[in-house]
């Protein structure tokens, strides 16, 4: 699935087939869980204090899911989100840099302890630290986009 009309909530399960697909794409890559306990994960992980966002397939990624702190700190809402390139979210002048990031998230499958500055939809700029960032794959491994998460940040 590469795009959500409607935000993540209780009625479409916070999106629980997408989260399935990041956290067992985590896993496989990684070699533990995103998040250990299981119970209610989709719905844990929209409201976690971490950032969390994903971006599907299309030639320029676009954003597909971020949950709540996400949101919050790229100072978006959901309509925004899923019409934004991922590549926005990074200064013009940084864009280079986050590009090299992402082909070799897509070689190497994941990338760990990464640190770069991004920006808001306001403008506030802000240092992501120690950010994970892997591929997405389906059950068949079809690639299906990336995902990255961090719960360190500071405004710049």
């Amino acid at each position: 699935m590469n795009y959500f009309p409607a935000p993540p909530s209780a009625e479409n399960h916070y999106l629980a087939e997408h989260i399935e697909l990041i956290c067992h794409s985590f896993q496989n890559l990684l070699g533990y869980p995103l998040l250990s306990d299981i119970d209610d994960l989709a719905e844990r992980l929209y409201y976690a204090p971490l950032v969390l966002l994903s971006h599907n397939t299309e030639s320029d990624p676009i954003f597909n899911y971020a949950n709540a702190q996400g949101l919050q700190l790229f100072e978006l809402n959901w309509q925004q989100l899923i019409t934004l390139p991922s590549r926005s979210s990074a200064e013009t002048s940084n864009q280079a840099a986050r590009e090299k990031l992402m082909a070799h998230v897509t070689a190497q499958g994941f990338m760990t302890g990464y640190s770069g500055v991004r920006i808001s939809n306001t403008g506030k700029r802000f240092e992501m630290r120690n950010a994970i960032i892997w591929n997405l794959t389906d059950a068949n491994g079809a690639y299906q986009g990336q995902a990255a998460c961090f719960s360190d940040w500071i405004f710049l």
